[in-house]
């Protein structure tokens, strides 16, 4: 009988490991996790789960005794230390060995740390990745505390709507010269930034962290511009580096996380990969896309491909963040645009649609599932829409999907 293991018990593997038993594979499939827990959602964990308005239960994407009840051995809490290709072996710490037939790697990304020589490692610094990062950090998210949120990305931007809508002191400190440099047009920051301000929150920009003063516990920050902070506790929301020290050990292709071809196969004729460790071709270039929606779909895609499929991994980015009252929706990715068109409607709802030339790329929609939709029904098919009927707001949007 074929044994199938999958290395890493987020949304890919989880998604993975059904997708081969959906499809029919009725060999022995194991799914190794390092957290205590069966597989969970992480984008509730900054959001309702940290406000305190969702059940740790509520998480789990199915519940455990799902595992069993089809024939799929789930390990929580196992910790591999090697992978031996060679002899196609798992060595788990403490020494259990493992062989496989078939191995997928859907280990995911780590929080990318503040270095422990300006204070990163201080009892009151913390990440917002994992469950334990929220129940440690919980606690702490009191009215009246303060609490410097470094790193002006998603993460960062959420955590400080949490922390604003609990009442607490926020300061958010962005290194680069605006927030959401690197993922969201000037136009998408400047809305956000005036939401923060709105709530509260002290936005600094092109401010980066010198170093946080304390012994066991941060009470303190340095910041570039020589400005001193008292607070209470720190976020870190800098970004996430993808988990790739199995497969670097192993000996794996890495290019921007674990190289994999159009289908995810790895470097390894037996090991594939998804989800935020794994990267595939793009263009002239690689691309490695951090979202739930990716590691379903490439987890699925793999899964296929694990049992013979074939089939070439075709990404349809879309992403979500939620902050206050409003709900940001994602679709398509907006690298190369030349052109960003706002449409704007009496309701308050508002979208940025992203063009390169006349072809339309992506879409932020603020409180505008419609215009989030219809961007994304387009960008899928391929095809785009006239600037000019995008910004007028007597403009029917579904009408754009006729052909």
């Amino acid at each position: 009988m074929s044994h199938f293991a999958v290395i890493g018990a987020g949304q890919a593997g989880a998604s993975l490991v059904a997708r081969l038993r959906a499809q029919g594979f009725d060999g022995q499939i194991t799914l190794l996790g390092d957290e205590p827990v069966p597989p969970y959602q992480r984008p509730p964990l900054s959001k309702k789960f940290l406000l305190g308005e969702m059940a740790e239960e509520r998480l789990y994407l199915r519940p455990e005794a799902w595992y069993a009840d089809n024939g799929i051995t789930l390990r929580p809490g196992c910790e591999v230390e090697a992978l031996l290709p060679a002899a196609r072996e798992i060595v788990l710490t403490g020494g259990e060995v493992l062989r496989y037939d078939t191995l997928a790697l859907t280990t995911g990304a780590r929080p990318r740390p503040l270095p422990g020589a300006i204070g990163g490692d201080l009892a009151n610094v913390f990440c917002v990745r994992a469950l334990d990062d929220i129940r440690r950090l919980a606690p702490h998210v009191v009215p009246g505390a303060r609490v410097l949120i470094v790193g002006g990305g998603y993460i960062g931007l959420e955590a400080a709507a949490v922390a604003a809508q609990k009442g607490m002191q926020v300061t958010l400190i962005e290194q680069a010269e605006r927030i959401l440099g690197r993922v969201a047009a000037p136009e998408t920051a400047a809305y956000f930034r005036a939401l923060h301000q709105a709530n509260g929150v002290q936005i600094r920009e092109g401010t980066g962290l010198e170093r946080l003063l304390g012994d066991d516990a941060a009470s303190g920050a340095i910041l570039s511009d020589g400005t001193h902070l008292d607070l209470d506790l720190v976020i870190v929301g800098t970004g996430i580096l993808p988990r790739t020290r199995l497969a670097e050990e192993a000996g794996l292709l890495l290019d921007n996380g674990i190289a994999c071809d159009a289908t995810g196969r790895t470097s390894d004729p037996h090991i594939w990969a998804a989800g935020d460790c794994a990267s595939i071709p793009h263009g002239v270039g690689r691309l490695r896309l951090e979202s739930v929606q990716n590691a379903i779909d490439m987890a699925e895609c793999v899964a296929d491909n694990m049992l013979g499929a074939g089939r070439d991994y075709a990404p349809h980015p879309w992403f979500w963040s939620d902050q206050y009252d409003v709900k940001l929706q994602i679709a398509g990715l907006s690298t190369g645009y030349d052109r960003l068109v706002t449409r704007r409607d009496d309701r308050g709802a508002r979208s940025h649609w992203y063009y390169a030339g006349d072809q339309l790329l992506a879409v932020d929609a603020m409180n505008d599932p419609r215009g989030y939709m219809v961007g994304k029904r387009l960008i899928e098919a391929g095809r785009t829409a006239d600037p000019g009927r995008i910004a007028d707001p007597a403009t029917n949007l579904k009408e754009l999907l006729t052909p």
